[in-house]
This record gives structure tokens, sequence and C-alpha cells, in this order.
């Protein structure tokens, strides 16, 4: 079931997050050529929507409140899309031009509705950016400003902080928009029986996967080792003055944040990051480091910067027990046994996953798996983890799998098992079956249609003015609204 958005359907119909500058995660040379086609393709579709015959280097394409959007800035878009592998050959600069208006409208009141950024989060995103860039290959900073027409790394961060800051205002705008939509049960049913039985959407192949997992155990010893280096990283800070920064920088397990610094920016009224670390952060004063504490992740200190109403600016270090060769090998064995357990006759796959897994998300289900999107237990085979899909799709039903390695966020390493507990052949959407898929889908059109009903709200209330040269564009939303009155 196709669902629409205005003015960029294929772009940006399922874009209610915040707009994410992906330019510096590719490689310059790509870049460049990329620069070379958005060149060429936007020189010719500039032409053809210039009906005035003046010849336009740059100019004001458009205001929207209190936002401009230049010609560059089409071209600029153009080259973001390439970046994230996004064919512009089907996009006109009239969709492009289209889509920039709808974010300049959601940042324009975002700042009306005093929703404020954490410039200090932005600028940590800049960072992480240019760094990004600059660990390619051949990657300087010097390619960097010619690549954006810059003449200093100043003049490229304020722009790249616009950007950003624009961006999140737009995303944290349309969030607040569709925060509060809801579908009801008969809302479901409704959306459900208005699509014609002909065009109701086509699942296909689903599996249903449970596994069992093991965990090598950690050593006392090896916790006690963390805990007393925590310590004396809290003490050289404290009493020699050392840089909470940079041991985060270099001794830190924490690989998202320790480009940072460390840094996290938490907020009491929205829960991020487990229960046991804000806990701390919120106990701590400014300038106060904790005392080493455990998590799920492993052991950490947390220094707090700076507190600024509901949010708090924290810095961490993280820091993962090591695990023993021997705890390795042991964890491997026991699942070994289990699966030759299960095999035998003697449990079932579920009963061992109750008795044996280490895995609490899953292991009081049967160790089955829960899809996060849908929240069910039905895995689509074309949406599957690339990962799963491999260790899994040569198992007939209720075949169990060899013993596999693996790791996630919080096991640098695991073993597991898994099997499919049921398999269901591609169909029409069904819904006693699909139930919550097409929840998912009534909801995500509810809140298409309150999104569209806030535009064209917003765009009658909000100065608009539009260049001449693009006044012949095709429009969705009523931008034109002052030739029209």
């Amino acid at each position: 079931m196709q669902l629409k958005i205005n003015n960029l359907k294929s772009i940006n119909k399922s874009v209610i997050t915040a707009f994410v500058v992906t330019i510096f995660a590719v490689n310059i040379s790509v870049a460049q050529e990329i620069i070379e086609d958005v060149v060429d393709t936007s020189k010719k579709q500039r032409d053809t929507t210039n009906t005035s015959g003046r010849q336009k280097v740059d100019g004001v394409a458009a205001v929207v409140g209190d936002f401009v959007v230049l010609d560059s800035d089409i071209d600029k878009e153009y080259i973001q899309l390439q970046a994230r592998g996004v064919s512009i050959k089907d996009i006109t600069r009239c969709q492009l031009f289209g889509k920039l208006l709808e974010d300049k409208l959601y940042a324009h009141h975002a700042i009306q509705d005093s929703i404020t950024v954490n410039e200090l989060e932005i600028r940590s995103n800049i960072e992480q950016q240019i760094n990004a860039f600059l660990e390619q290959k051949g990657g300087s900073m010097t390619e960097l400003l010619k690549f954006y027409n810059k003449d200093s790394e100043q003049s490229l961060r304020e722009e790249m902080f616009e950007i950003n800051k624009n961006a999140k205002l737009a995303g944290d705008m349309q969030r607040k928009i569709i925060e509060d939509v809801e579908v009801t049960p008969e809302e479901v049913r409704e959306y459900y029986n208005s699509i014609p039985k002909d065009s109701l959407p086509e699942f296909g192949t689903e599996l249903k996967v449970a596994q069992i997992v093991v965990i090598p155990e950690v050593s006392e010893q090896a916790k006690q080792d963390v805990i007393d280096r925590l310590k004396g990283y809290k003490a050289d800070v404290v009493e020699n003055g050392a840089s909470f920064t940079t041991k985060a920088v270099f001794y830190s397990d924490d690989k998202a944040a320790r480009a940072k610094g460390g840094m996290y920016t938490l907020n009491r009224k929205r829960p991020q990051m487990v229960k046991e670390f804000r806990d701390v952060a919120f106990s701590l004063q400014e300038g106060e480091i904790s005392e080493p504490f455990e998590t799920d992740f492993g052991f950490h200190i947390i220094l707090l910067e700076k507190i600024r109403g509901q949010e708090y600016d924290v810095r961490h270090i993280l820091l993962r027990p090591e695990i023993t060769d021997a705890s390795v090998l042991a964890a491997k064995e026991e699942i070994s046994k289990v699966k030759e357990r299960i095999e035998s006759g003697d449990l079932t796959f579920a009963d061992a996953a109750r008795e044996f897994s280490d895995e609490e998300e899953t292991k009081f289900e049967g160790g089955q798996l829960i899809n996060p999107y849908t929240q069910d237990s039905s895995l689509e085979l074309t949406k599957m983890d690339p990962e799963l899909y491999g260790q899994i799709q040569d198992l007939k039903d209720n075949e169990i799998s060899l013993v596999l390695q693996d790791q996630d966020r919080i096991n640098p390493i695991k073993f597991k098992i898994l099997t499919v507990t049921d398999r269901t052949e591609d169909h029409q959407a069904d819904f006693a079956r699909d139930y919550l898929k097409i929840k998912a889908l009534a909801l995500q059109e509810k809140q298409f249609k309150e999104i569209e009903k806030w535009q064209e709200e917003k765009i009658s209330d909000t100065y608009v003015k539009i260049d001449d040269d693009y006044k012949t564009c095709e429009f969705k939303s009523n931008w034109l609204k002052t030739e029209k009155e």
C-alpha cells in the first residue's frame, strides 16, 4: 500500500525524523563525481525552470517565515541524495524545492513553538561528521573545504551547524505534530475495509524464529580489575587535574561516544540510556564524578558537566571486563550439550530456552524472536536482518542450526542456536493474521494526514514568497497562495 507525502513522494514519504547530513561518509573522489553530475543535471533543470530568461549564479528561490531557500540549496540537496545512494535521474528541481519549503516551514514553526535544540550536542555531531571524513583514505581538511567551497574551517563549521540545527528543528516539529496521533481498533478496521480487495497489500514469506543464547561468564576478579582502573582515572582527574575527556577518548569502550569525549545529553523527560546510568547521572552535582557502577554494558564512571533545566550534559568512561578463554570454551560446551539434548528429544527447544538461555528478552517466550517493527513474532523474509537470514535460510521447520558465535552491543562474544518454529508463505493481507501490520499502516496514514493538515494551516498563517523562476512548479500544497488570492 503506497502512502503519500507532499511534493516528494518517492524520497520523503517516510521522513518523520530529522534530516541527517551524510556527505562525510562519501569518499572524496566519489563526491567530486557527484558534484559534476549534479552541476550538469542541475543546470539543465534550472534552465527549464527559469522562464524569465535571466542567468542566475545563485539567488533567493523562496522565503518561508524567517528562513530563506537559495538556488544553491537545491543543488546541495541533490548532492545529499546521491551521497545516500538515491538515484536523482527522475527527481526534478521542483520536487526538491518543494521538500526544502516543507523543511523550512517545520523549522520556522519549531522556533515559534519554542522548540529548542542542544547546541553542544549538535556541535558534537559535527565533530563526528568531520572526523568520519578525515578518517577516510586520502581525506583531508583542505579537500573538505574545497568540496564545500569554503575558505576556512570556521565557515564550514558554521554552515554545518546551521544545516544540522535546522534539520533537528524540523524533525522535532514533525514529531510534535504526530506525537499524540493514535488509531483505535475500529479505525484500523475501517482503514482495512477502505482498501479495494484487489489492492490489499501483499506480505512476503514470514518466519517465526527462536534462539537460545549462552554468554560467557565474567569472573569477579575481572570485574574488580576494571573497577580499580576506573577509580584510578577518577583520582587522576580529581587529584592531578587530568582531562576526563582525554581519558574517555583513549580508554572508553563506548566507541559511539569515544570520538565525542564520552559526551551524552540526557533529558529527565525523555528516557535515554539504561536506568542505572540515568539514576547515577541525575544524582550528581555539576563537576562531580561518580563512583564506578555497573550496567549491562559494563562498568562506568560519569562526569556531570552541565545542568540546563531538564537536560544534563555528561561524559562517561565505559570499561568492559575481560572474558577469559576458559569462560568462552565453557559457554560453547554448555550450548553444545543443550543442542544435543534437544535433538535427542530430552528437551523441547522452548523448554531449553526457558531453562538455559541467557537472553532475558527471549528466554521466557521460549526463545521466540520479536519483530522490532511490528512487535509480533513474525519476521518477513525480505526485510530480515541479512546476517540472521544467512543463519536460518537453509533450516527446515524445527531443525536446529549449528552452534554459532555472535556478538551484540553488550556482549563482545556469545553463542547461540536457532530454529524456525513456523513459516507463512507469500499472502495477501488478512485482517486477523496481519492485524499489527495493518495497524501500523493505518497509523502511518493517519500521521501523514495530520502532517498534511498542519502544513495547509501553517502555510496560510506564514509569510511565503516564491521567486518567479519557481512559480511554474506544480505543488500539492498551497505554496503559491499569494498568487491565488
